[in-house]
């Protein structure tokens, strides 16, 4: 099993001379002339701004104009064939045979969509022999959604402008945009750009795009017909089960990864953009459910990455692996997904940690003399731990030892009873302790109480980058990996 950076110990040699932050010099990536050019090789560096500054979008759909502004081919899909399986669903019987054969041949269909057009082709996250990629195509095809060259178009343009205006499904325009909408109407800006000059290249996808018609006819409607009718006389149930009623799942199986993938679940990896992750999802989807992973680590063969996680698309592209029709499966790097699990997990850490209320800083506390503090201390319950001075007034009456072994501390030093001298402590008395902060004795500072005078609740905190002291960089010194004459004055 490969990797999308494979392990090296030292850089290959064509950019052994480069070394961040120092970055190679431009040059046009060099093609072959009857390579086909990529459309996006020339985009300008503030594309997307631009294109919604330029493009002119078409005008909101009314009362007035919806009926223009249909797409009348996915509409008639879309309608005609639920249309079909309610009418077999209400006059048709079903046997288990042909019920049977509809989860199976949902399966393999559902599979050419999420291990052929979405993560082969669409993402390139392995490679394939060349029966299996005609297989997949072609089970692809049985799925009615498209040929591979205009779905992975279409995918990659999402994935290259998720939650914008370029992205064909948008998840910020609505649950049923995203999930049905956009085929319904036309799309209201021409998604963003992005390349299949690579797929143009495939003998298979070419094939299938020429032939795309007929194999829709066949693999979509033929083959689930004639299976059931051939092997145990069922061709009515066939058609109105394995073809229509397989087809409606199938397609709302996979809207299901451009909608309810990017509205329920959770983010573990990065929550910039909407995709999530979640169990119901993947059962929904032939395993396209851990959508969060997916979009961090488009080109990982794996949607879900733990062994209990439901995703039949990556168990049988490692079966194809082992029984060796794949190969060159991508798996990101196992170091750089757990950096962005703990990012997330730190920021929620975060935001716990600002919804607490905490003591308040000591160099904002008063510092007091011990004189001070006695006479203080005649007036109101204050006792001194640690260096610092407690009004334990509120707590008096609620503390769990009685209160006499407070008020005999009132106007004196309490560290070494509170420190295992009398009771050693737990964690959330230190906490509560620390509430109760009014001061700081003057000189009252004792060698080796640095771990004393911080609550445990605090020793381990979040701290934002720029809360953290900078580093300045000596003048003296150069780029990392630049290897000047410059003489060490350090």
């Amino acid at each position: 099993m490969s990797s999308v950076y494979p392990s090296r110990k030292t850089p290959p040699p064509d950019m052994a001379v480069f070394t961040p932050p120092v970055s190679p010099p431009q040059h046009a990536a060099k093609l072959n002339a009857s390579d086909p050019v990529p459309i996006d090789l020339h985009l300008p560096d503030n594309y997307v701004q631009h294109t919604l500054k330029t493009q002119k979008e078409l005008p909101p759909i009314t009362w007035t104009n919806w009926w223009r502004e249909l797409n009348y081919i996915s509409l008639a899909v879309l309608t005609i064939t639920p249309s079909i399986a309610l009418y077999g669903v209400f006059n048709v019987p079903l046997c288990w045979e042909t019920a049977a054969f509809s989860v199976f041949y949902y399966f393999v269909t559902g599979l050419g969509i999420t291990a052929g057009y979405h993560r082969l082709w669409a993402h390139r996250s392995y490679n394939a022999s060349k029966g299996l990629q005609y297989l997949l195509a072609l089970a692809g095809a049985g799925a009615v959604e498209g040929s591979i060259k205009w779905w992975s178009r279409g995918h990659r343009a999402h994935h290259r402008y998720t939650d914008t205006e370029l992205d064909p499904y948008n998840a910020h325009k609505g649950f049923w945009w995203s999930h049905i909408g956009w085929m319904l109407v036309k799309p209201r800006r021409k998604p963003g750009v992005a390349d299949v000059s690579d797929l143009s290249k495939s003998p298979v996808v070419r094939w299938q795009h020429r032939w795309y018609i007929p194999l829709i006819l066949a693999m979509g409607w033929a083959v689930p017909t004639a299976i059931p009718g051939l092997f145990w006389g069922d061709w009515v149930g066939g058609f109105f089960y394995a073809g229509a009623a397989r087809l409606c799942f199938v397609h709302h199986s996979t809207f299901c990864v451009n909608s309810l993938a990017h509205w329920l679940g959770e983010t573990p990896f990065d929550d910039k953009h909407t995709p999530k992750d979640h169990m119901i999802t993947a059962f929904v989807t032939v395993g396209e459910g851990y959508h969060n992973f997916h979009h961090q680590f488009p080109m990982d063969y794996r949607n879900a990455i733990k062994w209990y996680q439901y995703d039949p698309t990556k168990w049988f592209i490692a079966v194809c692996s082992f029984l060796g029709f794949a190969s060159h499966l991508k798996t990101f790097p196992d170091n750089e997904i757990r950096k962005g699990q703990l990012t997330m997990q730190l920021k929620r850490l975060r935001e716990t940690q600002d919804g607490i209320i905490w003591p308040g800083d000591a160099h904002d506390m008063p510092i007091v003399s011990w004189d001070s503090f006695q006479e203080q201390s005649a007036k109101r319950p204050l006792i001194l731990v640690a260096g610092f001075i407690h009004d334990v007034s509120t707590f008096l009456d609620e503390h769990p030892g009685g209160r006499h072994l407070l008020v005999k501390y009132i106007g004196k030093d309490a560290t070494t009873a509170f420190f295992g001298g009398v009771y050693d402590h737990s964690n959330a008395a230190h906490n509560l302790l620390s509430m109760h902060r009014v001061g700081i004795l003057q000189h009252g500072y004792r060698q080796g109480l640095d771990d004393k005078t911080i609550p445990p609740s605090q020793r381990l905190r979040i701290a934002k980058y720029s809360e953290l002291s900078s580093t300045a960089v000596s003048e003296t010194e150069t780029l990392v990996g630049e290897h000047g004459d410059k003489e060490d004055t350090r």
